[in-house]
């Protein structure tokens, strides 16, 4: 099926209190996102791909062990990537649930030891990719980091929580200070709501 563009689920301004600007949504949203969608479509026109779901898409075009993926599954990958991350962000929901914390306590040792992980997994990510909290086969909590658009809908993972660390998500606000990008969306972005929705 085409892709779609989907709106924010907030106003451009929503984020800046939380340290992410306008300039940034509209940039990453309008530009990019939609980048991955306009080219998706295209590359998927005619093809076996066209009327699947994205997530067929993803699992049927991706190549695990690759040194690098192909077009479609670069698109739609990080198509279905952004609908995550808009949607598990918001300007409410700083109220962490009590079975995510619970969860996290019990995987983690403690809240604070999983934004510490979560953070130093994003660190360590070299180049473009993303940081996710995953529920795993088991049902047990883990972080893990993927290189440019692959997701855990590749590996059959739950995603919980996941931060793109390509550096247009965050170099106008933060420039090349990803630490602190990352810290700041741990403390000020994330709808922790929506995250233990995904439980």
């Amino acid at each position: 099926m085409a892709f779609e563009l989907p709106d924010l689920p907030y106003d451009y301004d929503a984020l800046a209190a939380g340290n992410m600007s306008r300039e940034t949504l509209e940039f990453h949203h309008d530009l990019h996102h939609k980048a991955y969608v306009d080219n998706g479509n295209k590359l998927i026109a005619g093809t076996e791909w066209e009327n699947k779901s994205l997530e067929e898409i993803i699992k049927g075009t991706f190549e695990d062990g690759a040194v690098a993926q192909n077009g479609i599954f670069n698109n739609a990958s990080q198509h279905w990537n952004h609908i995550q991350f808009w949607e598990m962000m918001g300007p409410s929901g700083r109220s962490m649930p009590s079975e995510l914390e619970s969860g996290l306590v019990e995987f983690f040792g403690s809240v604070d030891g999983f934004k510490e992980a979560f953070v130093n997994a994003g660190i360590g990510q070299f180049g473009s990719g993303w940081v996710w909290l995953i529920k795993d086969f088991d049902g047990s909590l883990r972080i893990t980091k993927t290189e440019n658009g692959v997701n855990p809908v590749c590996y059959d993972q739950t995603a919980l929580l996941g931060c793109d660390v390509w550096e247009h998500s965050y170099y106008i606000d933060f420039r090349n200070k990803r630490p602190a990008y990352l810290t700041n969306f741990l403390e000020n972005l994330v709808n922790w709501e929506n995250v233990a929705s995904r439980l």
